[in-house]
């Protein structure tokens, strides 16, 4: 017999293995951006304004899924560590910028290796991995989008 509490069973919970999953590889990025003196926000962070070179921290936040009370305290540590500018746009002050400096510029050469450490400790081979993003995107993927 079913009980009504087989959906409060953590094995049944979609939640539960998202969740560990994602502690269990953010884990494995930490010996190598402790290296970078970066948490995970703040790498992923970087890697939006390495690609962007300059973005708006809203559409930075967009990328990022982040609200603004997560993303300040990360950008105004990776400003004080010097490797982006906040300034407000010249166009519309309401807009706040982030620019990659040359410091920034020299944090993506000493990271490059990363991503492809990380791909070597997940045992998927490309076909799974490409079906998770996809599956993960269409998770986050808001209705209408």
């Amino acid at each position: 017999m079913v009980s009504s509490y087989d959906s409060l069973k953590l094995e049944n919970q979609l939640c539960f293995p998202l969740y560990a999953a994602a502690r269990e590889v953010i884990k494995r990025y930490k010996p190598h951006l402790d290296k970078l003196n970066l948490t995970y926000t703040q790498y992923i962070a970087m890697m939006v304004v390495w690609n962007e070179k300059k973005v708006s921290v809203k559409e930075l936040g967009k990328k990022l899924f982040l609200d603004s009370g997560t993303l300040t305290p990360v950008l105004k540590s990776l400003e004080s560590k010097g490797y982006v500018h906040r300034f407000r746009s010249p166009e519309d002050e309401r807009v706040l910028l982030l620019e990659i400096t040359s410091d920034g510029e020299a944090l993506q050469e000493q990271a490059t290796g990363i991503p492809e450490k990380i791909a070597s400790c997940v045992k998927l081979d490309a076909h799974e991995v490409m079906t998770l993003y996809q599956l993960l995107y269409k998770i986050l993927k808001k209705d209408g989008e």
